[in-house]
């Protein structure tokens, strides 16, 4: 089974977006609550909680992006970032790394633990 990569910064990007789908969806939860005001300010804060720590995820993933390596891909000659050991482009998902010893082999991310030789 071919398992589908991307980009280690757009993986994050994505999960910061779906925290911010999943607190709208518990704070119009609780709209389901109006008549008892204890459930509904639950459902309020807890939804805010996810946007705000969606906030913070993106603030974490920039600060992250600007210490990332810039390459240009070979495959597509765009500009992407590459974060740990191998990484995929961002534009055409070509496997990349900057480290001579990985070059040829097939892409796993698993390079990018310590253990992983």
């Amino acid at each position: 089974m071919a398992t589908k990569y991307s980009s280690k910064i757009n993986k994050i990007r994505t999960f910061a977006l779906s925290l911010i789908f999943i607190g709208f969806i518990v704070m119009y939860g609780g709209v389901f609550f109006r008549s008892n005001v204890w459930a509904m300010t639950i459902f309020m804060l807890l939804g805010l909680l996810c946007i705000i720590a969606s906030t913070v995820v993106y603030f974490w993933i920039g600060l992250l992006s600007t210490k990332a390596v810039q390459v240009v891909c070979p495959s597509c000659k765009k500009p992407t970032k590459i974060l740990g050991r191998v990484d995929m482009c961002m534009h055409c998902r070509e496997p990349l790394t900057l480290d001579p010893s990985l070059e040829g082999k097939e892409f796993d991310e698993r390079y990018n633990k310590k253990s992983a030789t």
